[in-house]
């Protein structure tokens, strides 16, 4: 399905704690606040596993990422329901057959307070 210029996908996620064992065990990213919980019995979400969220919607349609950038803006944490959205800046055919994509996106917790920006582009395969 072709995309369209301005068009916005949103996806959301919650985030668990099985989630954050399973990236620790993958990423070897251990670090005591990924492992060990709050006061409130949270944990805090490896940032490249918020990022699993915009690459999600490029997987969805078939974008071989080229670039990739990420601003962390605040603590993701276990229970946490983020949604994001990712804005297509550019879609356009090119001589190769190839589709290229930008886009950026915005990613806010249930509370609606930013988590993550960023951008994205590649192409469509």
């Amino acid at each position: 399905m072709p995309l369209k210029v301005g068009e916005t996908i949103k996806f959301e996620r919650t985030f668990t704690v099985r989630d954050v064992e399973l990236f620790t065990e993958l990423s070897g990213d251990e670090g005591i606040h990924h492992t060990t919980p709050d006061e409130q019995g949270r944990l805090v979400i490896q940032g490249l596993l918020t990022a699993t969220l915009p690459t999600k919607v490029g997987g969805d349609y078939s974008v071989m990422a080229r670039n990739m950038n990420f601003e962390f803006l605040r603590p993701v944490f276990t229970g946490d329901t983020i949604i994001c959205e990712v804005k297509i800046e550019k879609y356009e055919k090119q001589e190769n057959n190839r589709t290229a994509i930008i886009t950026t996106f915005l990613c806010k917790n249930q509370n609606e307070k930013e988590v993550l920006k960023g951008d994205f582009s590649g192409v469509i395969l």
